[in-house]
């Protein structure tokens, strides 16, 4: 097979088959019970309700210091059928190519597609490859849909009151400025690197151990935290307060965004979870949390008071003011994930 993807390769012929079977199904393999070639799967034993979750991935670069567009595309599928209470159990997969794309370099992702399936559980059931014209795409796009059954909630802004406490997992902006450094070749240190983990594992012993007390929880990724808490705001009329002193970075991104001017609050994370938690179980699910490896660095951040005609969030800075954490307006680094 050629070192370079033709567009042949997406026809549906015998090329197409080539990259199923010498790319594309080895590194899915150590599954049993769907065939990742067919069009559809059945899946009987989901049971209701079912949380399913949809997501495209458009990284640039493509590989960076903690994964890669293939780890991310899973991982972030993941996470977002996780933040509903659910256990993730599936996954479709769609690749769209540019013609000339390295072989090699679709090879390294399959299997590391591969690796965090298997890792997690997950399995690939159904796909789908495209190949077109060179130009029309940057290389490689990934979508992907996850499914799975959830296992604990319901969980959701609705839940949320005046008085819970918000946690975070551990710390923030890890993912948005590994990816910053590597795209513009800053030159940072080594120990800038993205955070993108899997954490249906972790919120789901929170939840076990808060009960009906965990009333929401999401991952912040585009927007980081000051998207995230603003859409929480929006959707709930409430006033989050977040505690500046209180917000984890870590020291590598500490100085990284003192250097370039940089908001922390705007960078995208991957491997990371707000939850909004009742006062009385908040100590309980913070020690379990921190027992995780994707944990270890969980604090609390913040609060949540009654909100005013429109819900916001707001700041309490290290000298005792307060300032509004307004929405992102423009991407302050496109195509993060």
């Amino acid at each position: 097979m050629s070192d370079r993807i033709r567009l042949a390769h997406g026809f549906g012929g015998k090329l197409t088959q080539d990259l199923l079977d010498e790319v594309i199904i080895p590194a899915l393999s150590g599954h049993n019970g769907h065939a990742v070639t067919l069009d559809a799967a059945v899946l009987p034993d989901l049971r209701p309700p079912v949380v399913v979750s949809t997501d495209s991935f458009t990284i640039t670069p493509r590989f960076f210091p903690g994964g890669d567009i293939g780890k991310l595309a899973v991982v972030g599928t993941i996470n977002d059928v996780a933040m509903m209470g659910a256990a993730p159990r599936y996954l479709s997969l769609g690749l769209i190519i540019e013609e000339g794309f390295a072989l090699e370099e679709l090879t390294r992702i399959m299997r590391s597609i591969g690796e965090v399936c298997r890792a997690t559980g997950v399995e690939v059931v159904t796909g789908d490859t495209k190949v077109v014209e060179k130009g029309t795409v940057d290389g490689l796009f990934i979508n992907t849909t996850g499914l799975g059954t959830r296992v604990f909630g319901p969980v959701g802004p609705s839940l949320i009151r005046a008085g819970d406490l918000l946690l975070v997992t551990g710390t923030v902006g890890d993912h948005g400025a590994a990816i910053l450094n590597a795209r513009e070749k800053l030159g940072f240190a080594r120990e800038l690197a993205s955070d993108c983990a899997p954490l249906h594992e972790l919120v789901a012993q929170a939840a076990a151990v808060a009960g009906p007390h965990l009333h929401a929880l999401r991952d912040p990724t585009r927007g980081g935290l000051a998207a995230t808490l603003n859409e929480f705001a929006q959707d709930t009329g409430l006033q989050i307060v977040l505690e500046e002193t209180q917000i984890p970075i870590a020291p590598g991104v500490a100085a990284f965004i003192e250097v370039l001017g940089l908001d922390p609050l705007p960078l995208a994370n991957e491997g990371k979870a707000l939850l909004f938690v009742a006062p009385e179980a908040a100590d309980a699910v913070l020690e379990t949390i921190r027992r995780h490896p994707h944990g270890a660095n969980a604090v609390r951040i913040g609060r949540v008071e009654p909100g005013g005609k429109r819900g916001r969030v707001v700041m309490e800075t290290a000298i005792g003011t307060r300032r509004v954490v307004e929405m992102p307006i423009e991407a302050g680094l496109p195509r993060i994930c």
